[in-house]
């Protein structure tokens, strides 16, 4: 079956009424980087596809004291902003240039990738998704968004639109374990989030992708951080806690056996990294 119709909706709206009057049958389309080489290898065989580039979708905006960002917004611009650099790294840390040209905030989040860069800053930032329907927009919290391999709690008939971050203080960092240094696949992506107050850690996010079906935050590991200076007890506790709550899948890039590994080793390199940062401005 080939392609007998392609529509560009101009507003949210439209976009979301056209999913409605379609459903499955349509492909929705933002930068194309993870559908088209499905249709090309014969892997999916749409009907109908719906580009998103002219539905109003795209651009960062500064809003309730952190940002908005729209679904279509390229990864090349996620890292050109300046106002959240963890952000910016993980972006630019993805893919090649060519790719993140293409490649939008939104579909990556849709497609509920297993290693997910950007994703995994995002839930480090708290981040939240917004997604619209026939019913109106609603928001839902990043952690809450992915539910299991390559699935995600957004309803048939629901269009990602923007992805809300709140207001962020404290030190981060993002380190990405790969093949490579740049453009290449995920083994371990770790970013973490930490505030600090009188020399104990208030507030530990830690976000992992490489250690399950999708990019989670790692609960047992900010516990293990949680009211606790930012030492090399601590910091060993988080790490071991997140080896035992890694359930990583083995695939062409790594084995399941080194992922868990690696997840207790990318996250002490994390969290040591932070505490050289939180030291030296308390020094």
């Amino acid at each position: 079956m080939t392609v007998t119709s392609y529509v560009l909706p101009t507003s949210v709206a439209e976009a979301v009424g056209l999913l409605g009057a379609h459903g499955p049958d349509l492909l929705v389309l933002a930068g194309g980087t993870i559908a088209m080489p499905l249709v090309n290898e014969g892997v999916t065989r749409p009907s109908r596809v719906m580009g998103l580039r002219r539905a109003g979708m795209g651009g960062i905006e500064p809003g309730d004291g952190g940002l908005r960002i729209g679904a279509t917004t390229t990864l090349t611009a996620l890292a050109s902003q300046d106002a959240l650099p963890l952000l910016a790294t993980a972006a630019r840390r993805t893919a090649s240039w060519a790719v993140r040209n293409m490649a939008t905030v939104g579909g990556n989040l849709f497609s509920a990738p297993r290693g997910g860069d950007v994703a995994t800053a995002l839930l480090a930032l708290d981040a939240v998704v917004e997604a619209a329907g026939p019913g109106g927009t609603r928001r839902i919290p990043l952690e809450a968004f992915f539910t299991g391999p390559m699935t995600t709690a957004l309803a048939p008939d629901e269009l990602v639109t923007a992805i809300v971050v709140p207001p962020t203080t404290g030190a981060s960092t993002f380190l990405k374990l790969g093949r490579r240094l740049d453009n290449t696949p995920s083994v371990v992506t770790v970013a973490a989030l930490l505030t600090t107050e009188a020399g104990s850690v208030t507030d530990a996010r830690v976000a992992i992708s490489g250690a399950g079906p999708h990019p989670r935050r790692m609960a047992a590991a900010e516990a293990a951080l949680a009211g606790r200076a930012l030492d090399e007890a601590s910091i060993g506790a988080a790490a071991q806690a997140a080896t035992d709550a890694a359930d990583p899948l083995a695939d062409a890039v790594a084995s399941d056996w080194y992922r868990r590994r690696m997840v207790g080793v990318v996250v002490r390199r994390a969290l040591e990294e932070l505490a050289q940062d939180v030291h030296g401005r308390a020094a």
